[in-house]
């Protein structure tokens, strides 16, 4: 199991830096931004940047949120129930979740491609990089959900998230 801790650990640490980096680059740009109003003139390639930078933060850190539970979780009721239960749910959610995400795998790769005949109009960048971010999202919502249930068919963890606190 010390493999497979690793890999989770190595997948989080990962998902944080592209977070981390998007947010980076999403700060930079708005940074210029107002540097350049306040100056006069603010670069036409900040806004678009400052967008595409967003969609990578959010397509690293959707994973991420997943398994720290800051996506919205409703489990108000599921909690309540008797024990067998709440556990069963957190499984059945975790499956509905890595299927989903890997149905449309194959549906956002041709998203992507369609992006390679189109450039953005201000950085001049083509598109498929930009709609990478919606397979890469997939990836990693599939990727986590796999994980957890991996973890909690082999009774390594709950299925409950692992906030950073925990941790």
């Amino acid at each position: 199991m010390k493999h497979v801790d690793r890999f989770i650990g190595a997948v989080v640490l990962l998902a944080r830096i592209g977070a981390g980096l998007g947010f980076a680059v999403l700060m930079g740009a708005v940074l210029v931004q107002v540097i350049g109003r306040l100056a006069g003139t603010s670069p036409v390639w900040t806004e678009e940047l400052t967008r595409y930078a967003l969609l990578y933060m959010v397509a690293f850190g959707a994973g991420a949120a997943m398994r720290s539970g800051d996506l919205v979780n409703v489990d108000v009721i599921s909690e309540a129930l008797p024990a067998p239960l709440p556990w069963l749910l957190r499984l059945l959610a975790a499956l509905a979740s890595a299927g989903l995400a890997i149905f449309l795998l194959s549906h956002a790769w041709r998203y992507v491609s369609i992006g390679k005949m189109q450039t953005s109009p201000a950085l001049g960048i083509r598109m498929d990089y930009v709609h990478f971010t919606v397979w890469l999202m997939l990836v990693g919502l599939a990727v986590f959900a796999v994980l957890r249930v991996i973890g909690m068919l082999s009774g390594t963890e709950d299925g409950k998230p692992h906030r950073p606190e925990e941790e």
